[in-house]
């Protein structure tokens, strides 16, 4: 069985769907659906999103310098969907999926209730880069759900139920595999 070779283009998937909340002050605050954003630096904590110039969102993070990623669950899946599809210069995105829009604690623009995590953002550089500008953000707060929260006070993410994108469909995310460092850890022996 032989490799083909591919044009240049990406293929790294899967990756996050998160809805990204953004608001000028005096005007409704607007999400959109981002699946190219992630983690950059963990000292101090940092993250990207890639948003297109032409959409109605950049324009508003570019203005005001903050946004909050809200991570997407089965039960917000439809809404990220159509969050990524709909504009918000033509609808109340809030209002037309009837989520809740609670302001941040660090920002000035609201996150979604319904999301389990929630990561207030300010954005540090602007790279333009192509079809995409990469916004570069230092994370300010994070913002959970407790109701994911176990009796010792750890936060449960597996029990989101989070969603991911793969080269055009959304799954949901599957059974643990192992742990960091399961590869190099010592086992006991049993007698």
């Amino acid at each position: 069985m032989g490799r083909q070779v591919w044009k240049a283009g990406n293929m790294l998937y899967p990756v996050p769907a998160v809805m990204v909340s953004c608001a000028r002050e005096g005007e409704k605050p607007n999400i959109i659906t981002i699946a190219w954003t992630g983690t950059v630096c963990s000292d101090p904590p940092m993250v990207s999103i890639s948003v297109r110039p032409e959409r109605f969102s950049h324009e508003i993070i570019r203005d005001t310098g903050e946004f909050i990623i809200n991570l997407t669950t089965q039960k917000l899946l439809a809404s990220a969907d159509w969050c990524g599809v709909k504009s918000g210069r033509d609808t109340d995105k809030f209002a037309a999926r009837h989520l809740t829009a609670v302001p941040g604690n660090k920002v000035h623009c609201p996150l979604i209730a319904e999301s389990p995590v929630n990561i207030e953002c300010r954005v540090s550089q602007i790279i333009p880069l192509g079809s995409h500008d990469l916004f570069l953000a230092r994370v300010l707060a994070v913002d959970v759900d407790e109701q994911y929260m176990d009796e010792n006070g750890k936060f449960c993410l597996d029990l989101c139920d989070l969603t991911v994108y793969s080269h055009g469909v959304y799954r949901a995310l599957g059974k643990e595999l192992g742990t960091f460092g399961f590869s190099v850890r010592k086992r006991s022996k049993r007698g």
